[in-house]
């Protein structure tokens, strides 16, 4: 079995020694072989490490990580809560990609709204123009952009 020395696993996965340290030190690497004093690291502590980026990558803290670990440690019977754990990551996950969709429809319509006041030397009619008026492929970015303001503005005016 391939073994590897703490300095490959940081190149292999670009992350700091210290943070692999860290990682040992939090068991998140449950039953790693230490020859004399030094840690090997063992395609098991590898996969661990991907799904621990995968994890951290989601939003989950070290803590929760560590806790899924000790589950994986306990075997079979804990295969439900992993998957549970994962299936809330993944409605994270989209929300965080939705969130960043938005901020991405913004920055579009942004560097199209000054692309117009660059070409006019002013932001006065660019700032006219209503959505409908706006180009195909612009109006969906502002629409997303501002949806917040649309649905907020929608129950202004149901709450008046």
């Amino acid at each position: 079995m391939q073994m590897y020395t703490i300095g490959q696993m940081s190149d292999m996965f670009q992350i700091p020694i210290s943070t692999l340290r860290y990682y040992d030190r939090e068991g998140l690497f449950p039953g790693l072989e230490r020859t004399s004093g030094i840690r090997k690291f063992s395609e098991k502590e590898a996969e661990a490490l991907r799904v621990i980026d995968c994890l951290k990558r989601s939003g989950l803290e070290i803590r929760e990580i560590k806790t899924f670990m000790e589950w994986c440690a306990e075997g079979s019977s804990t295969y439900k809560q992993r998957r549970d754990l994962f299936v809330r990551q993944e409605e994270a996950v989209r929300e965080e990609m939705r969130r960043l969709e938005k901020t991405l429809a913004m920055i579009r319509y942004k560097q199209w709204y000054y692309e117009q006041a660059i070409k006019d030397g002013t932001e006065d009619r660019v700032r006219q123009i209503a959505p409908e008026e706006m180009p195909e492929d612009i109006r969906p970015l502002y629409e997303l952009a501002f949806e917040d303001m649309k649905t907020d503005r929608k129950q202004t005016e149901k709450d008046s």
